[in-house]
């Protein structure tokens, strides 16, 4: 009798797993090593339901879940876990996933945590974890992760997706390039397209996504010599695929993170700061300093989907409403020409870093 089949008279809460330990390189071991890791993500959007739907299924034994944001009606395009029940119930992207996937899955550990990953918190939510993972929107909270990473020596999966492109990329520190050695500094605020200005196709995050649930079922099975050490990057519009070589970026870049041990976003350093302004229901966000100035121009074609933007040389102006139901809000964004801007029509910092990540960028 094969090992999996005695596994699965013997332990039938294996049994689930049946078709992915017949698969060698997982096996029974590699899968009793997936149901005992612990996994960090951050973010729960379109890459972020994707891989916590895939890694759910494959037994990841305890999975944390962290988003700031709750479900809109443009989500259900391409976040799979989400549905118009999940937006009429109010609940937020971390919750909804839980249930979801508890359904799917009831044998394993899910937590949702309804937070913005920030320099003040993202120490304690990683802490015993074997992986971390990106589903996010921004570079900052890149940065932010690759940092923590570095320090903490755990590895972590970049993934990024826009229209039809996308990237995606292993971190093992001390053996691979870090995101730094890649990507210096982030885009200054109006110079990063997001999904809500540029648009994105459904089929290029999932791709991303499945590429970094791969990659983190290869570590956490036991697998770590598999992963791959090069930057995935493809473009599904014109067809193109490519495992683009990296592996010199750790030595030429003289990386602040990997190379001198300068955790710049973990320190707060590079941090975006919001200010609730007292009696204004308003909320000031301020980005990391930088020396490139913002592009009105840009900036108000991707807001006119939403509303009517108007601008000269010292700013922005654009009213639009954000939300649906009991979470509608009737929002004005005026950015400022150094990149700081103003939310006004609420007193949610959270609310407000998501409105600028969403139209300005970060």
């Amino acid at each position: 009798m094969s090992e999996s089949k005695a596994v699965h008279r013997s332990q039938p809460e294996l049994a689930r797993y049946n078709r992915q330990m017949l698969f060698s390189h997982v096996g029974v071991e590699g899968q009793r090593k997936l149901r005992a890791a612990r996994v960090l993500l951050v973010g729960c959007g379109a890459l972020g339901t994707t891989l916590a739907n895939l890694l759910a299924r494959a037994g990841v034994g305890h999975l944390v879940i962290v988003d700031r944001d709750f479900i809109e009606v443009t989500n259900l395009q391409r976040q799979v876990l989400f549905d118009h029940e999940d937006i009429e119930r109010n609940l937020p992207k971390a919750f909804a996933a839980k249930e979801k996937l508890t359904r799917a899955n009831p044998e394993i550990e899910i937590e949702a945590i309804v937070a913005d990953a920030s320099h003040a918190n993202i120490e304690k939510l990683a802490e015993k974890t074997d992986l971390l993972l990106d589903g996010t929107d921004n570079f900052e909270t890149r940065f932010l992760i690759n940092d923590l990473s570095v320090k903490i020596g755990v590895p972590w999966i970049y993934g990024g997706c826009i229209g039809a492109t996308g990237l995606a990329m292993n971190v093992l520190p001390k053996e691979t390039p870090c995101l730094r050695c890649i990507f210096e500094t982030a885009p200054p605020p109006g110079m990063n397209p997001t999904c809500d200005t540029a648009g994105v196709l459904g089929p290029a995050a999932s791709i991303v996504a499945s590429w970094q649930a791969l990659e983190a079922l290869k570590l956490l099975s036991g697998n770590r010599a598999a992963m791959s050490r090069a930057l995935f990057s493809f473009d599904l519009w014109e067809n193109r695929f490519q495992q683009l070589n990296v592996a010199r970026a750790k030595e030429v870049a003289d990386c602040p993170c990997c190379t001198h041990g300068e955790y710049e976003y973990l320190s707060g350093k590079f941090a975006s700061a919001t200010t609730v302004l007292c009696g204004r229901n308003a909320v000031q966000v301020t980005p990391a300093p930088s020396t490139t100035k913002i592009d009105f121009e840009r900036i108000a074609v991707a807001l006119q989907a939403v509303g009517n933007p108007t601008h000269n040389k010292f700013m922005l102006k654009c009213a639009f409403i954000e939300g649906t139901g009991d979470r509608r809000n009737d929002l004005e964004l005026t950015l400022f020409a150094d990149g700081r801007a103003i939310v006004k029509g609420t007193n949610d910092a959270g609310l407000a870093r998501g409105v600028y990540a969403k139209y300005v960028g970060a």
